[in-house]
Order: structure tokens, then C-alpha cells, then sequence
């Protein structure tokens, strides 16, 4: 079992200013101590709310977003994770710390270290409407990469341009368009075309098929499965559409207010989900069907605000098996067996 990405105590914060100063009094706590492991050429759903953090988490990872506190480790061996794991909790002042941080831990990188950074982690983002240049042509579009990371340029940068174009299903002509001259599953063949022209090995899909109609939808799911297979790519796949992760995802996370609440086996969690939140995120989709009826779990109550969030357990003042614990002490992810792991009380009461 081969992880690509580690992420460990994951943390970002954005800052609330009020005041004449300006100063920060608050702090938007988007994403709020995440910790998982992404294995090596699976693709891993992130699902949840709208608002609950999971592209500021997939932005984070990427570097996109500098993170607040925590660990991003990519291609790292686990027994460089697991010693500085170990040197955190008994000299998190030593020097052989420090330097084993600035040489794996992407959470400190900077200038040409994170520029090549760049080149094996990519995103394709949910609009490409607003996530590709209106002014620029579409062969300038995706050959940008490849210059602004010295990879090609000129003939060759061309000839790569090509190559990605047809690969995504779009012909030569393409390149001499604008965006705004593509329908809307076109144009993400171009994001997509432009995220996979420098060869990444990762690449966080935001959302990448919500603003394309359901024939589009399933030719892109299509899509992404070939190139996953064609090129070795490891996904992270960010959705709140639940039954599209259910297809293309091997393993999923439930995110809520900033917080993993359970991830396992896509299998695993459709069928037998554990947490509360959970069931009720999974029993909301439609039947498509008018003669059938699905018991819901009782969910009430608006989802809190992460600039100050609830104490103990996020989600206990919406949760029907919430007890008195829920309020004051915090679940941690524990292991419910079959790679499954969920943090409630009311589930592994005595693990927590």
C-alpha cells in the first residue's frame, strides 16, 4: 500500500478584521485539523455540505492556500512521516526536525521548491467559464504550463498541445478558438487538457462536471476514468453530488464544518454508513422512482458558522444521538474495522 499524499493535522484559517485597524478579531476556520492518506493511483472522494471546507482543503493541499498549521507530505516514505511524527511529539525543537520539514513537508515550501511543486499537482476547477483566460486562444491556454515550468516551448510546446487536445476529444481546430466559443463540456476538455499537458501525477477535480448537463456528465466521468488509467493519475475528487462519487470514487470522506467525520471503501460507506451525519447526507438522494418513499433520519437545525464553531462534536446540535459528551469533548477518527474509520461517540463510545 503506496500513499502519494499525507496530509496530517491539516488547519486554514481565514482571518476576520474588524475594527479602524483592521485588525483580525476572529478567524474563519475553514478547514480545522484534517488527516488523511491518499493512495497511489486511486481516485479519493471528498463529499459534503456546500460551504463545510473541501475546496479550501483540496486549495490547501495544492499550496494554492498557505496553510494555517499541519503537515502536507506528497511522495514522502512512511518512515520519514512516521519520525517526524515521532520527533513532534519528543524534540519538536531539534534540528534534525527542521530540516526533515524543509526537505518533505510541502507545507514550507516556497519559491522555485514550490514552483516545481507545480508541475505534479494540478487542479481542474468546477467553472471553466471563470477558470480560463477569455483573451487568450486555446493552444496559448494550455502551453502556458509547459512555458512558465521551462518544459517546452515553441514547436514542441505545440506538438504537446496537440497531443493533450486530441486526447480529450477535441480536434486540431480547437486551438485557434477562444473559450467563450465552446459549449460548456468543451471548455472543460480544455481545463482538463491544460491540468494534464505538463504530466502530473495528482490532480484535485473541484466539482469538474456540476455545470455541464448529465449526457456531458458521463462522457466526462468517462473521461477521467481513462485518463486515470492512461497516465497512472491519482484523484482527489471534490463533489457534493453523491452519486457520481459513488462511480468514480474507491474511497470517500464525509466532511462536515471543516472536519473529516468518516471516510472508508466507497462500498463500505454507501452501504453501511456509520455517522450521523453521514446517513442523513446519503439517505437525501432521490429515488428515481415516484412510487417508492426512503425513511430519512431526522436533520434539523442550520449548519453553525466556522467562525465559531460548536464545542465537542460539530455536528451535536443537529445530531438525534447526541449525548452529553457530544457537547463537551471532541470525537477523534478511530478505526470501526474494515478500513473504516468515523469519529462519534454514539458509534464507538468506548474507542473515543
Amino acid at each position: 500500500m503506496s500513499y502519494l499524499v499525507q496530509i496530517r493535522n491539516l488547519r486554514k484559517y481565514f482571518p476576520v478584521l474588524g475594527g479602524v485597524l483592521r485588525r483580525s478579531v476572529a478567524n474563519v476556520k475553514a478547514v480545522d485539523g484534517v488527516s488523511i492518506d491518499v493512495l497511489k493511483g486511486e481516485c479519493f472522494g471528498l463529499v459534503g455540505e456546500s460551504g463545510c471546507g473541501k475546496t479550501t482543503l483540496g486549495k490547501t493541499i495544492l499550496r494554492l492556500y498557505k496553510p494555517s498549521m499541519g503537515h502536507i507530505f506528497f511522495g514522502v516514505p512512511g518512515d520519514v512521516v512516521n519520525e517526524i511524527n515521532a520527533l513532534e511529539n519528543s524534540n519538536p525543537k531539534s534540528r534534525r526536525l527542521r530540516r526533515l520539514r524543509e526537505q518533505y513537508d510541502i507545507s514550507t515550501y516556497r519559491g522555485r521548491d514550490l514552483l516545481l511543486l507545480r508541475r505534479k499537482m494540478q487542479i481542474v476547477y468546477q467553472d471553466p467559464t471563470t477558470s480560463l483566460d477569455p483573451r487568450m486562444l486555446v493552444k496559448d491556454i494550455i502551453a502556458e504550463p509547459l512555458v512558465a515550468q521551462g518544459i517546452a516551448k515553441g514547436e514542441e510546446a505545440k506538438k504537446m498541445v496537440l497531443e493533450i487536445l486530441n486526447r480529450v476529444g477535441l480536434s486540431d481546430q480547437a486551438m485557434y478558438r477562444f473559450p467563450h466559443e465552446f459549449s460548456g463540456g468543451q471548455r472543460q476538455r480544455v481545463a482538463i487538457a491544460r491540468a494534464l499537458v505538463s504530466r502530473p501525477d495528482f490532480v484535485i477535480l473541484d466539482e469538474p462536471t456540476s455545470a455541464v448537463d448529465v449526457s456531458v456528465r458521463a462522457q466526462l466521468l468517462n473521461l477521467f476514468t481513462d485518463l486515470q488509467k492512461e497516465y497512472g493519475l491519482t484523484y482527489m475528487f471534490i463533489s457534493h453530488d453523491l452519486s457520481i462519487v459513488e462511480c468514480i470514487s474507491h474511497r470517500v470522506a464525509i466532511m462536515y464544518l471543516g472536519k473529516i467525520v468518516e471516510y472508508s471503501l466507497t462500498e463500505e460507506i454507501f452501504k453501511k454508513p456509520l455517522h450521523p451525519y453521514s446517513q442523513a447526507l446519503i439517505a437525501s438522494v432521490p429515488v428515481p422512482d415516484p412510487t417508492q418513499r426512503k425513511e430519512r433520519p431526522p436533520l434539523t437545525g442550520e449548519v453553525p458558522s466556522p467562525v465559531n464553531p460548536p464545542a465537542g462534536c460539530r455536528f451535536h446540535p443537529r445530531c438525534p444521538l447526541a449525548m452529553n459528551i457530544c457537547k463537551q469533548k471532541e470525537p477523534q477518527l478511530v478505526d470501526a474495522g474494515n478500513q473504516h474509520y468515523v469519529a462519534c461517540f454514539a458509534v464507538n463510545p468506548e474507542k473515543n
